[in-house]
């Protein structure tokens, strides 16, 4: 943008316009500061701002490797190495032509921001930032269950799923048959770029076997475990006690068919005994009369010889 010759609020408009440009562009490059993944032990790429023309060479550029601003990570002139981080010693190297720094293997403490500067005869020719992102992978989770309390109805269990060496700060989720559950999660790291351990717990009342799940997350990546909790007291519960009114009923039928038992047992002897008395006296009537009946034809034969 060109300003001409104006007058003094003319100028200061223009000016005022410039700055404004300025100031997009320098938000423009922040918004678009490059983010470089990779996980520790392995090989990172960070690439520079600037590539050194086919017809010239290093030896004519100044070239600033930093970290946050402050520590020197490697800077090259005239092509050889004149400054070199202790903590990076072994782990750096620059491509001649187009500035990339690699950085093997990674460790959790490379991470954060660099800055490429790049000069041509004490000239700056371009300084851009790069993010180096920086994961460990955490274990696989591990899931135990200790029994607190049992009984026919439930089995109450303390629930444990513990993963290590992670980073960074990971998330713990979970799952019960497939339902989302949250857990009492806690954190342990030595410092923020050390590895993590994370631990989460929950209590649970099982009344059937179901499936748990824990899953940790970071950084995009996730890994996760299930385990099948097994109600462990499988007792038959005692049926419930009968209501009032079926315990009198049942009482009433029970002194019914005894006071009918007992009147049988008396009664039924009685005519039994009866009617074998009377069919004893009808055979005792019938044999008299059969001994009756000879004599009166004795008489009658006497009566005929007279």
């Amino acid at each position: 943008m060109m300003c001409l010759p104006a007058s003094p609020p003319a100028l200061r408009m223009c000016l005022g316009l410039g700055l404004l440009v300025l100031l997009c562009l320098g938000i423009g490059q922040a918004l678009e500061k490059k983010v470089v993944r990779s996980k520790a032990g392995e090989k990172a790429s960070l690439p520079c701002c600037h590539e050194i023309p086919s017809s010239e060479s290093l030896h004519k550029y100044r070239v600033y490797w930093q970290k946050n601003v402050t520590d020197v990570v490697l800077a090259y002139s005239e092509g050889k190495v004149i400054s070199q981080h202790e903590r990076y010693q072994n782990r750096t190297e620059m491509d001649p032509w187009n500035l990339t720094l690699w950085i093997s293997p990674v460790e959790i403490l490379d991470n954060g921001s660099y800055q490429c500067v790049v000069q041509r005869n004490s000239v700056l020719v371009c300084s851009e930032s790069v993010i180096l992102s920086v994961t460990a992978d955490f274990s696989k989770p591990n899931i135990t269950a200790e029994v607190t309390a049992d009984s026919c109805e439930s089995t109450e269990m303390v629930i444990t799923c513990s993963s290590h060496g992670g980073f960074p700060k990971a998330t713990l989720s979970g799952a019960l048959n497939n339902m989302s559950m949250e857990w009492n999660a806690s954190w342990v790291s030595e410092s923020s770029f050390s590895p993590y351990n994370v631990t989460g717990k929950r209590v649970l009342n099982v009344t059937k076997d179901v499936t748990i799940t824990c899953s940790v997350e970071y950084s995009g990546f996730a890994t996760s475990t299930s385990l099948l909790l097994k109600k462990t007291n499988n007792c038959v519960v005692p049926p419930a006690p009968l209501p009032y009114n079926v315990i009198t009923a049942s009482i009433i039928i029970v002194i019914t068919f005894i006071l009918a038992i007992t009147l049988a047992a008396r009664y039924l002897p009685r005519h039994v005994c009866s009617r074998c008395c009377n069919h004893q006296d009808s055979v005792e009537e019938g044999v008299k009369e059969h001994t009756k009946a000879p004599m009166s034809y004795k008489v009658t034969a006497e009566t005929s010889s007279v």
